[in-house]
């Protein structure tokens, strides 16, 4: 069947409230609180956010549907003629409060300007404040599985692309140990109709309540000092650059005139940028500085 986009919208509806109902029975406790709002220039979503749990220090989970004319400099962006668009998927960002549990991003999107011009885009990232090895590969592990369920050339495929993506250009730096990410995906690009892309977009919505509840269990209890919490702040100050400088979607939501708070759902309720901020040589601090300068650099085009 082909799905239409009103019914793709209504599944990435139903996901939001299945990933809402996991992440606050394993936090115990908050719950999501819950905000309609709607976009002057057409349709409009559910912003969820969770704050100050057991667990979760804010964390949000968007579902958004709008529709509109593109804005010129989104369309030249593009490369499309049309100016009518439809946008709708779930963006999700967990900032926890151990320093031993990483922030974890996800985003499942499909994209419409008319019956021929489609796509679907997405991906999931993992950001540790202290890169743990074993979890680190486990983590990557769940999505080779999801992505080989479908197609045995998009793990490595979109797990290069997430290297190139969530790069911070100008540290010289990785956000975090990446994950994977796709955009565009569409029949001309992959050779498969709407119904099979779409399947393999619901398989990674449905992975991430499993991959972080699990992530959340495992680490939510480990013993934390001061130096931790420090360090805690000075990863989340990065993540902040790259989404306030390079995240694609955050410009998009801007251009197109989105819900700011909604957009800016994905930054951490507190952190820092001290000046010359020293950490201890033979450190696990520096030791995850190294591997997120070394181990996700994107190859040269």
């Amino acid at each position: 069947m082909a799905y239409t986009r009103d019914e793709i919208a209504e599944w990435f509806n139903g996901l939001q409230d299945r990933i809402c109902a996991e992440v606050s029975k394993t936090d115990g406790g908050a719950s999501f609180t819950s905000e309609m709002w709607e976009r002057p220039g057409g349709g409009g979503g559910d912003t969820r956010v969770i704050q100050q749990g057991n667990i979760i220090s804010k964390g949000g989970v968007n579902f958004s549907a709008v529709h509109g004319e593109l804005p010129d400099n989104i369309k030249s962006a593009l490369n499309v003629q049309s100016n009518a668009f439809f946008a709708t998927g779930v963006s999700i960002v967990m900032h926890p409060d151990n320093p031993f549990l990483p922030i974890i991003h996800m985003n499942v999107r499909y994209f419409e300007m008319n019956d021929n011009v489609w796509w679907f885009g997405g991906g999931i990232d993992l950001t540790p404040h202290y890169v743990d090895d074993a979890q680190t590969q486990w983590f990557h592990a769940q999505l080779k599985a999801a992505c080989d369920a479908h197609d045995m050339t998009y793990h490595p495929r979109f797990a290069k692309w997430a290297n190139a993506y969530f790069y911070i250009k100008h540290r010289k730096e990785s956000r975090g140990v990446s994950g994977i990410f796709f955009d565009r995906l569409n029949q001309q690009t992959e050779g498969k109709p709407k119904e099979e892309l779409f399947a393999f977009v619901q398989q990674i919505g449905d992975a991430f309540a499993p991959i972080y509840t699990h992530l959340m269990r495992i680490n939510a209890d480990t013993p934390f000092n001061d130096l931790n919490k420090a360090w805690q702040m000075h990863r989340r100050s990065r993540y902040v650059e790259f989404n306030l400088v390079l995240d694609k979607g955050t410009k998009f939501g801007l251009d197109t005139d989105g819900r700011i708070d909604s957009i800016l759902m994905s930054l951490p309720p507190e952190t820092g940028w001290k000046y010359n901020q020293q950490w201890p040589a033979d450190g696990e601090e520096m030791r995850t500085q190294h591997i997120l300068q070394t181990a996700y650099v994107p190859e040269e085009e």
